[in-house]
């Protein structure tokens, strides 16, 4: 029994650590940091760890007013509405309703290819419907009002993208069938149906972000190049549905990732199921589940996804063995804010990832003008001359800490080296470093290049 009872505790994930209160007060000053550097008017974080709401706090003018922020303002959550949808069908799969597997043909038999492709590709991006809404801003057509049905009418009646299974496409499309999809299953209205089935049971405070938002929850705000901000125009009224109509705020929308972390309101089965990387046809996977992003991060699982309305950004990252998640909610579409916010909270949550800490402390040696030649490669010792170094020391060490040091994308194999690339932010600055280095555990550095970044 004792050796069961240590295998156990030896199996448990470590919880993320409640934040102490240096890590509060270093959220407050980043937040109040990033708004001003900005012109971001509000910004409003939940924190996670150790399975409970840790932190809560808006900042900034939620209304483009003096009126104080509040943690009940709401704000759109556009994309991260997708998760949500997939629940709901998810739902309807557990009482043997419908089949993820099911071709779309059995619910909307009149959309291209219908009886070639499944609702599970709806939802993985993988079913070749055309994005209604891909650009970044509202086009002419986003003034009027249109119903989900017109939205396929126009993008799931046209030709594929390509053949369903075959590749990864963000596809807004494919979500406003699915909706339909659990409208028809279920006998009553989308919206309807996640307040009953999922918003109730959890206690949270969810409203349609096309007719519920009051004049106390955040107001949307943009920005043309670097012109003044200004407030934004929503878009009519139909144009989010299944894709992204849902508003709340950040701590109401913790009761979710909270949820996911306790295997709460869908079964084990099924939460693993949204999770799970789908992959295409030719064996590559895509990152993504059934209406959420799936990676790790320094080691640590996470599942994620961002929303972008008119005048409204968002993020939700959710580490499921760690029990804990980071929110921040913006209103403004532009700049990235948001992101900057949660990747120094992610930090703090979970330590840093062991490369980037290393190439960090090369970094750190080359603006100090004192290089550990030993971590080099002969090619790289000998371009790195008194000059080299001396250039190094003098402009990086003018610009002091780094207000981030973060890892571009995955690690990849390039003329019998590792290639990374890695960007450093100062107030004003950024920089990119690309790092090369022999393939074996502890190989050398054969390239460590500073560059200025163009953005």
């Amino acid at each position: 029994m004792i050796r069961l009872v240590l295998c156990l505790l030896l199996a448990a994930p470590a919880a993320a650590a409640p934040l102490t209160p240096a890590q509060r007060a270093e959220i407050d000053r980043v937040a109040a940091q990033v708004l001003a550097k900005t012109g971001v008017p509000s910004a409003s974080i939940a924190v996670v760890t150790d399975g409970r709401l840790d932190y809560a706090r808006a900042y900034g003018r939620q209304r483009g007013d003096a009126s104080p922020a509040t943690l009940a303002a709401r704000y759109p959550v556009a994309s991260m509405s997708k998760q949500v949808t997939a629940a709901a069908l998810l739902l309807l799969a557990e009482e043997g309703k419908l089949s993820l597997d099911d071709p779309v043909a059995r619910y909307l038999p009149d959309l291209t290819d219908a009886d070639r492709i499944t609702v599970r590709q709806l939802l993985d991006h993988t079913s070749g419907y055309r994005d209604y809404w891909p650009q970044n801003y509202a086009f002419a057509d986003i003034a009027r009002p249109v119903a989900p049905r017109q939205i396929l009418d126009r993008w799931a009646r046209a030709p594929l993208d390509f053949a369903a299974g075959s590749q990864w496409q963000y596809s807004n499309t494919g979500f406003v069938a699915a909706g339909l999809i659990v409208e028809k299953v279920a006998g009553e209205p989308f919206m309807a149906f996640l307040q009953r089935r999922i918003f109730a049971p959890l206690g949270m405070q969810v409203v349609d972000a096309d007719l519920g938002l009051t004049p106390a929850d955040a107001r949307p705000f943009t920005r043309f190049a670097l012109g003044p901000v200004r407030p934004a125009t929503p878009p009519a009224l139909g144009w989010l549905f299944a894709a992204g109509q849902l508003a709340a705020a950040p701590a109401e929308w913790a009761k979710w990732s909270l949820a996911r972390i306790d295997r709460r309101l869908l079964t084990t089965p099924s939460w693993a199921e949204q999770e799970r990387e789908a992959t295409l046809t030719g064996g590559a996977g895509t990152r993504y589940g059934l209406g959420v992003f799936t990676d790790t991060v320094a080691g640590h699982k996470r599942i994620h996804h961002g929303g972008a309305a008119v005048g409204f950004l968002s993020e939700e990252r959710v580490y499921p063995d760690d029990r804990a998640a980071v929110l921040v909610f913006v209103n403004a579409d532009f700049g990235d804010a948001h992101g900057v916010i949660a990747d120094r909270i992610e930090a703090m949550l979970l330590g840093s990832d062991p490369d980037t800490a290393a190439a960090r402390a090369l970094f750190d040696q080359l603006r100090q003008g004192r290089p550990d030649r030993s971590r080099y490669t002969a090619n790289f010792n000998a371009w790195l001359t008194p000059q080299v170094v001396t250039d190094h020391r003098e402009s990086l060490g003018a610009l002091g800490e780094p207000e981030s040091f973060t890892r571009l994308g995955p690690r990849r194999l390039r003329g019998g080296f590792t290639a990374e690339r890695f960007v450093v932010r100062y107030p004003g600055r950024t920089l990119t470093i690309s790092l090369r280095a022999e393939p074996q555990p502890g190989g050398r550095v054969e390239e460590f290049l500073v560059y200025p970044a163009a953005e």
